[in-house]
C-alpha cells in the first residue's frame, strides 16, 4: 500500500516492451506498448518515436490474428510518417491477408468466426501464451498484495508463542518467539533468528561464489539456468566460518531436524526484478531420482532466512491457499514439503515474488527424510 512520487516513464514503458517483443513475448509487448503509447498521447514529455511504438505494438497486435486492429495502428503509424517503408509493406501484407479471409469465409458458420476474431480488437483482450502457469493470476495478485484474505474465524487459529524446540536444552533459557503464518499447512516464522553480523558474515561468504541460480529439468535431470527462476546462489560449508556451522546448529534446535543429512546452507541473492515463479521444493513422482545422488530421501522441510527488508516486493507466496509472508530481516519461515507419511503436500508449491525496489537476500536449509525417521515419525494416516 505504500505509495512511491516515482513513476514509469514512456522510454521505461517502451524498453519493458521491446524486452518482452525480443523475447517473443507478444502478450507483455502488447500491454507495455499500449501504455506507452497511452502516455505519449496524454503529452507526456519523451524522446522516444510515437512512430517506434506503433511499429512495435502493430506488429505484436498481428501475432494475435488481430488483422483489424494491427491495420487501423499501421495506418495511424503512416500518417505519422508517410515515408516509413516496413509499416507500407506490412499494411500491404495485412490488407492482402484480411482480402484472402474474407473470401474464405462467406458461409455463415464461418463468419461467427469472423465476429469473434474482430471482437479481439479490445485492448487488453488478448489471451496470455499457453505456457503460461494456471496459477499465475493468483500468484501476481498475492505479490500485489491483493491475495486471498484469511477469514477472522482462521485468524483466531494463529498465535504466537515462546518456541523451545520441545525442551531442547539450548532453547530453555533462551527460547524462539514462533509466529503462525498459516495454519494448514502449518508455516511458522521466527524472530532474531540471525543477528546482524552474523547476517553480514554470510554474506560476506556467499558474495564471491555468487552464480546464476539454476533449476533441475525433469526430462534430463541436467542442471539448468530458466527464466522463471532469476536469482544468484552459492552454497557454504560449516568448514567455511564457525557461523555457518552455529546457523546450522540453531535450525536444527529450532526445528528438532538434524542437519547431518541436510544440504548445504544456500545464500540466494535477488536483484531488481529478481524472482522465482511458483514450485516445489520437494521431488515428485514424475521425478523420483531428483536426490537420488545425495542418497538422503526427499526434501522433508524447508527452513527460509530473511537476511534483508525489502522496500517493494520478494514476498514468498503460496497461491494454492493463499499465503504470502514478506520479508522481514532477522526473520526465518519453515514449513513442511511432505506429510509423515513421506507423500508431497501438493499445497507447499510456492514462489518467491519479483524485487520492485531493493534488494532481497536470503539463505535456506533444505532437510532431507533420512535420518529424520525417528525425529518426524509417521502418522496414522498418509495425510497426517
Amino acid at each position: 500500500g505504500t505509495k512511491y512520487r516515482s513513476f514509469l516513464t514512456v522510454g521505461d514503458c517502451f524498453g519493458m516492451g521491446k524486452t518482452a517483443y525480443n523475447d517473443g513475448d507478444y502478450y507483455h509487448t502488447v500491454l507495455w506498448m499500449e501504455q506507452a503509447l497511452k502516455q505519449h498521447d496524454e503529452g507526456e514529455d519523451t524522446t522516444v518515436s510515437k512512430v517506434d511504438i506503433l511499429d512495435y505494438l502493430s506488429y505484436a497486435v498481428f501475432q494475435f490474428g488481430d488483422l483489424h486492429r494491427a491495420m487501423e495502428l499501421t495506418r495511424r503509424l503512416i500518417s505519422l510518417d508517410s515515408t516509413h517503408e516496413r509499416a507500407g509493406s506490412n499494411l500491404r501484407y495485412f490488407e492482402k491477408l484480411l482480402e484472402k479471409e474474407r473470401e474464405e469465409k462467406k458461409d455463415k458458420s464461418v463468419n461467427k468466426n469472423v465476429t469473434t476474431t474482430e471482437a479481439v480488437v479490445q485492448s487488453g483482450a488478448y489471451e496470455r501464451p499457453l505456457d503460461y502457469l494456471p496459477e499465475r493470476d493468483i500468484y501476481e495478485a498475492l505479490c500485489r498484495g491483493e491475495g486471498v484474505k484469511m477469514t477472522p474465524r482462521r485468524q483466531k487459529r494463529l498465535f504466537c508463542r515462546y518456541h523451545d524446540g520441545n525442551r531442547n536444552p539450548h532453547l530453555l533459557i533462551a527460547p524462539f518467539k514462533e509466529e503462525d503464518e498459516w495454519d494448514s499447512p502449518h508455516i511458522v516464522r521466527y524472530y532474531d533468528v540471525m543477528s546482524d553480523e552474523e547476517i553480514e558474515k554470510i554474506k560476506q561468504l556467499a558474495k564471491p561464489r555468487l552464480a546464476r541460480a539454476t533449476v533441475r529439468d525433469p526430462k534430463t535431470g541436467v542442471l539448468t539456468v530458466a527464466s522463471y527462476r532469476v536469482s544468484k546462489s552459492s552454497w557454504l560449508e560449516e568448514d567455511d566460518d564457525p557461523v555457518v556451522a552455529k546457523v546450522n546448529q540453531r535450525m536444527q534446535q529450532i526445528t528438532g531436524l538434524t542437519v547431518k543429512t541436510a544440504e548445504l546452507l544456500q545464500v540466494a541473492n535477488y536483484g531488481m526484478g529478481g524472482q522465482y515463479e511458483p514450485h516445489f521444493d520437494f521431488s515428485r513422482k514424475d521425478e523420483p531420482d531428483a536426490f537420488k545422488r545425495l542418497g538422503t530421501g526427499n526434501r522433508v522441510a524447508t527452513f527460509l532466512n530473511y537476511m534483508s527488508d525489502v522496500e517493494a516486493g520478494g514476498a514468498t507466496v503460496f497461491p494454492d491457499f493463499g499465503a504470502a509472508i514478506w520479508p522481514k530481516k532477522g526473520t526465518a519461515v519453515f514449513w513442511y514439503n511432505l506429510f509423515k507419511s513421506g507423500e508431497g503436500d501438493y499445497r507447499t508449491r510456492h514462489a518467491a515474488c519479483p524485487v520492485l525496489v531493493g534488494c532481497k537476500w536470503v539463505s535456506n536449509k533444505w532437510f532431507h527424510e533420512r535420518g529424520n525417521e525417528f525425529l518426524r515419525p509417521c502418522g496414522r494416516t498418509e495425510v497426517d
